[in-house]
């Protein structure tokens, strides 16, 4: 088909598209059945359109119908039918019925281009009877590794134990990743052993990283015990190729090296499966699907699984040598086992950690966050010790609700917590709230970004004036300030300032101390 030229398939796929189940499956199938081998190649389409419309909108006893039709079709003397069968197949749901008539067909064809479709199909649905027949049926090797990674998903299904410990560990560097700009913050929690024998120690400190060596066994309870990172990488090696084919072996055998599968055993049951991600490249599909080809050839017990696996493999490029990373998939995040529920434009989970730890800690401390959303930063500086009571306002009564049950979810003992609805500007009219009372005011009030505000100048102004009179001498304000403004009030002493990156714009986390007088 020439440039420019209207694809008749596609045309009607666009019309039949359209139609609902009903239509399709009471008019156009038997039409197409009824037809002549040559207007049912013109109609292929319809095969086209029958899969995509079932799956969206399709009931579970329709899609039931329409399995042993596509199964006919398998038989179609028509390639262009068969391969259109076989497309449509995984979208509706296929089972050992759809998967014994595509090994038939496997068995029987010798036309290349079908065999490639074919196992492309049997990627997405096969299963134990596909692996018994992989080395008879020739399947390339792409083929073999997804089926073995469902069968494994479904047969084996895989857990991160944060409970195991690994005790040999020589060489190993671990990766914390944040927000640039909140990296000493995680530097200093990881020296912090107020909590217990130190378990790593800070060996570098980059823009949004900070790099750790083990000093003693360690399970990933023990990393996760430290809460203002954003993701862990166990680095597997560093790797700079001339060219794609060195580049591809390189990765293979980073991937599929003793440390990677040291790693992966000790922190996995099940399965050993892991997702392959070029950070900041976008979608890399061919190198990818050449990597995860050339590590399954080589070590066959670590399987590449893009829908589900509990590992990713993350390449991070880098001046000189790219840094791959195995990175272990905690969703939902352990350390965040209070959060019930959220709001819209709520705080990043990391930068409340990191807010609550500028903060430190006193003892007896009131606290109050003007702005609460879900209650995170509320959560975090109690989660420290020392606090006695929490005060959290906020103009969302649906907000108030969620930060009141994500505080009782935290289950932080000997606190007193109360959740307001109301504009922090009428923080007077909250019971505990009057001038000097508060010890510490920690926020992370909207930057006008998701949520539009009116005047944020003005908004940031009267924060300044709550936290001016509601701090007691000594008190601390921390919060993170969307604007470059300098604190108009002069009992507010600038302590600290940093900026962040909020992952397309900056804020700056300040800490102010209230002066006497």
């Amino acid at each position: 088909m020439k440039s420019g030229e209207r694809n008749p398939d596609k045309e009607l796929y666009r019309q039949l598209r359209t139609l609902s189940c009903e239509q399709l499956w009471e008019d156009e199938v038997p039409r197409f059945d009824r037809a002549s081998p040559g207007e049912r190649r013109e109609r292929v389409a319809l095969v086209r359109a029958v899969g995509v419309v079932f799956s969206e909108s399709g009931t579970a006893a329709q899609k039931n119908e329409v399995r042993p039709w596509l199964r006919r079709l398998l038989q179609d003397p028509c390639e262009k039918i068969r391969r259109y069968a076989m497309a449509a197949m995984p979208k509706i749901g296929a089972g050992h019925g759809e998967e014994a008539e595509l090994l038939s067909l496997l068995r029987t064809t010798t036309a290349e281009r079908e065999k490639k479709f074919l196992g492309q199909t049997l990627e997405k649905i096969g299963g134990s009877a596909t692996l018994e027949e992989m080395a008879a049926a020739g399947l390339h090797l792409q083929t073999e590794q997804k089926v073995r990674a469902s069968v494994a998903r479904s047969q084996s299904p895989s857990v991160v134990r944060m409970d195991r410990t690994l005790a040999d560990f020589p060489g190993l560097t671990i990766h914390l990743r944040g927000r640039a700009g909140l990296e000493q913050i995680v530097r200093e929690e990881v020296e912090d052993t107020t909590r217990g024998p130190q378990k790593f120690r800070v060996v570098e400190v980059r823009s949004g990283l900070v790099v750790i060596v083990p000093v003693a066994p360690f399970s990933l309870a023990d990393i996760c015990a430290l809460r203002c990172f954003a993701s862990v990488g166990f680095v597997l090696g560093n790797v700079r190729a001339a060219d794609a084919k060195e580049s591809t072996e390189a990765l293979a055998s980073v991937i599929t090296s003793p440390l990677s599968r040291r790693l992966l055993e000790t922190f996995t049951d099940g399965s050993l499966r892991y997702r392959l991600d070029f950070v900041a490249l976008g979608h890399q599909r061919g190198a990818v699907r050449l990597v995860v080809n050339r590590a399954y050839a080589m070590c066959p017990a670590i399987l590449n699984d893009a829908r589900s696996a509990p590992w990713t493999i993350e390449v991070h490029p880098a001046e000189h040598r790219d840094s791959v990373e195995l990175t272990p998939k905690l969703v939902p995040d352990p350390r965040l086992h209070f959060r019930r529920a959220d709001v819209p434009a709520a705080s990043h989970p990391p930068l409340a950690a990191c807010m609550a730890r500028l903060a430190g800690r006193r003892e007896n401390e009131i606290v109050w966050d003007p702005f609460c959303g879900s209650g995170l930063e509320l959560i975090e500086r109690a989660l420290l010790g020392g606090v006695r009571a929490v005060h959290g306002t906020d103009r969302s009564a649906e907000a108030c609700a969620i930060a009141r049950g994500n505080f009782a979810a935290a289950k932080v003992t000997g606190v007193r917590a109360e959740f307001t609805c109301c504009d922090f500007r009428d923080f007077a009219t909250v019971a505990g709230l009057v001038p000097g009372s508060a010890t510490l005011v920690i926020s992370n009030p909207p930057m006008g970004r998701r949520v539009p505000i009116a005047n944020l100048r003005r908004l940031i102004d009267d924060l300044f004036a709550a936290a001016a009179t509601v701090l007691q001498p000594g008190g601390r304000l921390v919060f993170a300030n969307p604007l470059p403004i300098e604190n108009p009030h002069r009992l507010l002493k600038l302590q600290s300032r940093q900026v962040v990156d909020l992952s397309g714009f900056d804020c700056r986390l300040e800490k102010y101390v209230k002066l006497a007088r």
